[in-house]
């Protein structure tokens, strides 16, 4: 005990004696390492292939359509509309010719027309393009490139031009969070200003408690985009979380050791003596507060699901970062601005404590434990029910782009003149056989007639009718043949050869069937929906029984669903079954911890149930209320983790 605190005083007199160097090197350091090492922001991973393990059945339904060209290509909806009146003939000169200048940009793969809707007031054409199929990057830059385009193509007046689809849609995602993330970082500097300002009711002690969080904020992220390079994962939303996290714990660190300097100045100490003893005394507490925050986050890397698995690391080093701040840089800025940071308290010495309002409050629950023990169980269990039957959200419960946006105009327009197109969050039955389908065509008769006849699917489009239930539909025969006239993969002179409209046809068999025609696709619309809700994922059970089935009755080695709504479902079991075993892991480390700083077993035996109970009553309390009254799906998949 006596070595510990010996430890810390003398600390506390290294922080006073070079208050100045310390000062200096962080400022350098933190230069230097902006300057130098790559942001945080550009190896963060957007996939939704970093969130699942490879095991799960929708990464397994990713690799089933590895065979697939165009399988990793990014893809959007350019669509043209008129609202009510047909589309005229300057109309869709001027559609075609904003198309050709798309295929001209670069990264773009295809960009081809789908046709006009049965009212004739809307056209629509498929963009591929080799980018990031979440946005971002060249993604963001392509997407902000044609929505260009728009403006400097003079269409005739009336005619409404939107950009759609999964790049759009997540580019616009992109741009509302970076919004929302700007908005929640200034709330929450301006709420921490406001409380801080009402604890000290001093002028420079806000500021001074949470310079160290702004300075550990600005080189948290290049040492952790440089850690990135020797194995730490780096998900999309970590900077957000990091810089909550480390306003949280610099205020708590700060607020440790700020009172503490103020309380030692009152009692009679000079600002530098009391600097050192308020290291001294409140040091260990600091280290033992951040080291069971680090314990908590690296925990997560035993955690199945990616998103948890990316944050862990990189948190737990901005929270060792604040650490070392909060025991280095606080103290200097402390010793260099003395009484000045506490101006205009009365810092006058006081011959006896005075007890304040929550002392007061502290003594009433001291002469009343039992009392104080049962209500405060019987309220936090309570709120802790609230989180019984609440599940998580927020992945792919998102049918169309950000409310306003020019993704979520667009997909409006495709719902009302091609509804049976279906939404971004598309549904992909995917089949893998042993030998060529074009062996045995009656195979793919087989199972698009499963999928037809299984109740989970309202309607299936697959390679018998692969322009839609309005186009022809082809028997075994007509496939047999077209393979013996063709070949496959597609003979493009043969191809041209034919006329127009059997052309089409046999050319969007290709997009069903794989280049090694043992991979088929069909596009299916679940009954259960609308997608991206929460009946629609609820369901996939359900949909990957009817597809096991179909597959199994055609004769398919291999099966599997494609949609966001299976990879909300998975990642939902997946968070849920992480928490039930990083819950138990994270109360070891703190019993551990505590017992450690305590020197007291009996005292972790108390005081980890009570953080348990805090966790899940905290967590009831945002189901009750966001869940339970107000309506949500769910609560977002991250809240569980903080």
């Amino acid at each position: 005990m006596r070595g510990v605190r010996r430890l810390y005083s003398d600390l506390g007199r290294f922080d006073v004696r070079f208050r100045y160097l310390i000062v200096v090197a962080w400022l350098v350091i933190t230069v230097v390492c902006v300057a130098a090492l790559p942001g945080l922001g550009s190896v963060a991973k957007d996939t939704e292939s970093g969130f699942l393990p490879a095991n799960s059945p929708s990464m397994h339904a990713a690799q089933l359509l590895d065979p697939f060209e165009n399988s990793n290509l990014a893809t959007a909806t350019l669509v043209a509309s008129r609202s009510g009146s047909p589309l005229s003939a300057g109309d869709k000169l001027a559609f075609t010719s904003l198309v050709a200048k798309i295929r001209e940009l670069p990264n773009v793969v295809t960009a081809r027309a789908l046709g006009t809707s049965s009212d004739g007031e809307a056209t629509q054409a498929l963009i591929q393009a080799n980018v990031p199929q979440y946005g971002g990057g060249a993604g963001t830059t392509l997407v902000d490139s044609i929505r260009s385009d728009f403006s400097k193509l003079g269409a005739p007046s009336g005619l409404q031009f939107n950009l759609t689809g999964q790049l759009a849609t997540a580019t616009d995602a992109d741009t509302a969070s970076a919004h929302s993330q700007n908005a929640t970082q200034l709330l929450s500097v301006v709420f921490i200003i406001v409380l801080l300002l009402f604890a000290f009711r001093a002028l420079l002690a806000p500021l001074v408690t949470l310079l160290p969080a702004g300075l550990v904020l600005a080189l948290a992220g290049p040492v952790i985009a440089a850690a990135s390079h020797i194995g730490v994962q780096v998900s999309v939303i970590t900077e957000l979380i990091l810089v909550v996290l480390v306003l949280g714990a610099g205020t708590d660190y700060g607020l440790f050791l700020v009172f503490r300097v103020r309380e030692e100045i009152r009692r009679g100490l000079a600002p530098r003596d009391a600097v050192v003893r308020a290291v001294e005394t409140v040091g260990e507490s600091i280290t033992f507060s951040a080291l069971i925050v680090i314990g908590a986050l690296l925990s997560l890397v035993i955690a199945q699901f990616g998103f948890y698995q990316g944050l862990g690391p990189a948190l737990a080093i901005g929270i060792g970062l604040m650490l070392l701040a909060g025991l280095t840089l606080l103290p200097a800025l402390l010793a260099i601005l003395g009484r000045a940071v506490f101006w205009p308290s009365n810092l006058e010495v006081r011959s006896t404590p005075q007890v304040g309002f929550w002392g007061r409050v502290a003594a009433a629950f001291v002469r009343r434990p039992m009392v104080t023990a049962i209500a405060g169980i019987g309220i936090f269990a309570a709120l802790a029910v609230g989180s019984v039957g609440t599940t998580t959200a927020g992945f792919g419960d998102e049918a169309s782009g950000p409310a306003g946006s020019d993704s979520a105009v667009g997909q409006a327009v495709l719902n009302k003149h091609f509804p049976s197109a279906g939404t971004i969050t598309s549904t992909e039955v995917v089949m893998h056989f042993s030998n060529p389908v074009f062996d045995d065509p009656t195979e793919l008769v087989t199972a698009q007639h499963g999928l037809q006849a299984s109740p989970g699917f309202r309607s299936v489009i697959g390679p018998l009718d692969p322009n839609g239930p309005t186009g022809v539909t082809l028997t075994a025969t007509e496939i047999t043949a077209l393979h013996q006239t063709l070949g496959w993969p597609l003979n493009p002179t043969a191809l041209a050869a034919l006329p127009p409209a059997e052309a089409q046809v046999d050319g969007a068999l290709a997009s069903f069937v794989s280049s090694d025609a043992r991979t088929v696709v069909f596009a299916v619309v679940p009954t259960v929906g609308p997608a991206g809700s929460p009946a629609a994922s609820a369901n996939i059970p359900t949909l990957r029984a009817d597809t096991t089935a179909a597959a199994h009755g055609a004769g398919a080695a291999d099966s599997g669903i494609f949609s966001l709504d299976a990879f909300a479902y998975d990642v939902e079991n997946i968070s849920q079954n992480d928490l039930i075993h990083i819950i138990p892991t994270v109360a070891i480390i703190i019993a551990l911890l505590l017992a450690i700083v305590l020197r007291s077993g009996t005292a972790s035996f108390f005081l980890v149930p009570s953080v348990v109970l805090s966790y899940l009553a905290a967590l009831g309390l945002v189901g009750l209320v966001f869940v339970h009254l107000g309506g949500q799906s769910g609560v977002q998949f991250i809240m569980p983790f903080l």
